[in-house]
């Protein structure tokens, strides 16, 4: 949930604003004239500012040969043009994002402590990933690519919002779709789940205000990259935990220091995605982490957040009466930090740990 919330969230200027605007504010506005704009397929393309114009020189104008259909699904590098309009949606909302939520809400059903394997549990966890995965982080993804139209025109210009492949109608209208299917389950859960005080609607509205503004001007959490980090760590971790918790049982302090901390952990996760986007991140004055302290010291500090974090649930654990708990956590943590590069499955692994661990 980011935004997606809700459980994926990532990675411009003030010129984005000019087309898409929250709601109770206009959709549409003319482009600034500063732009350079491609109108194939009547979409208002934007490339590079003039002062960019080395960057771009250097940027790739079509997507690489050989590009793999699988990649194009997943919404990852490496991916094959496509002209189907709906493979193109899809990939806009990056589905190789989706499974942190996921694992994120079944962290948050095990913690609860009251999820059983019946038809009905089942059923409930499964709407609630699919509002978490697909709905919620596949808008929060779509309107992240929205307003990085302009640093995508210089890393990846062949990418579908750059190179015009999909309408500006198209793109918003699956904007709202998203949002608004997100909004609705949320909403369907807190009846499905007998709640007095619908907070799993409301964990859908602050996960997608947090997506708006961590993509958006002015405001744009992503220029800024521990903010930006840390609340997509919070969308991709601790949005979705709570929301699978709050479906079966009830939040507690506990729970809400743990994610937090793993929103720590989640900036280091986050870190990875800045790797990508350095060159456009610079030439449009973004603060990302690798841009701010350099690839190799980033590097650091994302490993550092994850290691650090799971160190200190772990202790947190052991402190709280639950030792076996912190000696599997520790004992995840041990190969996290000697296979730095493939840590991601020890870290996922851990979090399940700690959600056994509270449901106890």
């Amino acid at each position: 949930m980011a935004t997606s919330h809700l459980l994926a969230a990532a990675s411009s200027t003030a010129a984005s604003s000019a087309t898409f605007r929250p709601p109770l504010l206009s959709l549409r506005s003319p482009p600034p004239s500063s732009l350079r704009l491609n109108r194939r397929r009547h979409f208002q393309v934007v490339r590079a500012a003039e002062t960019d114009k080395e960057t771009k020189a250097n940027a790739p104008e079509k997507a690489p040969a050989g590009g793999s259909s699988f990649n194009q699904l997943l919404g990852i590098k490496g991916a094959k043009q496509e002209n189907d309009i709906w493979k193109i949606r899809l990939q806009l909302t990056k589905p190789v994002t989706w499974p942190p939520l996921v694992w994120g809400v079944l962290c948050g059903a095990a913690a609860s402590g009251n999820f059983h394997w019946t038809v009905e549990d089942v059923a409930k966890s499964i709407v609630c990933m699919i509002m978490s995965g697909p709905c919620l982080t596949g808008y929060t993804q779509t309107i992240n690519d929205w307003y990085d139209r302009d640093i995508d025109a210089i890393n990846e210009p062949y990418r579908p919002i750059p190179s015009g492949a999909i309408s500006e109608n198209e793109v918003i209208t699956q904007i709202w779709a998203l949002l608004l299917a997100g909004l609705g389950l949320g909403a369907l859960l807190d009846v499905w789940a007998g709640h007095d005080f619908p907070i799993i609607f409301y964990l859908a509205v602050g996960g997608s205000l947090l997506s708006y503004i961590y993509s958006a001007p002015p405001l744009k959490l992503k220029q800024n990259g521990w903010i930006g980090n840390f609340a997509l760590g919070a969308s991709y971790i601790g949005l979705p935990w709570w929301a699978g918790q709050a479906l079966f049982g009830t939040l507690t302090p506990d729970i809400v220091v743990l994610t937090s901390l793993y929103s720590i952990a989640g900036l280091g996760i986050a870190i990875v995605n800045d790797f990508k986007s350095v060159e456009g991140d610079r030439a449009l004055g973004l603060q990302s982490l690798p841009v701010a302290f350099g690839m190799e010291t980033a590097k650091w500090i994302c490993v550092g957040a994850i290691d650090i974090t799971q160190l200190s649930v772990a202790g947190y654990l052991f402190s709280s009466g639950k030792p076996y708990y912190a000696l599997a956590l520790l004992g995840l943590t041990i190969p996290q930090v000697v296979f730095q590069a493939s840590a991601q499955p020890f870290f996922v692994l851990g979090l399940l740990v700690t959600a056994l661990a509270t449901s106890h």
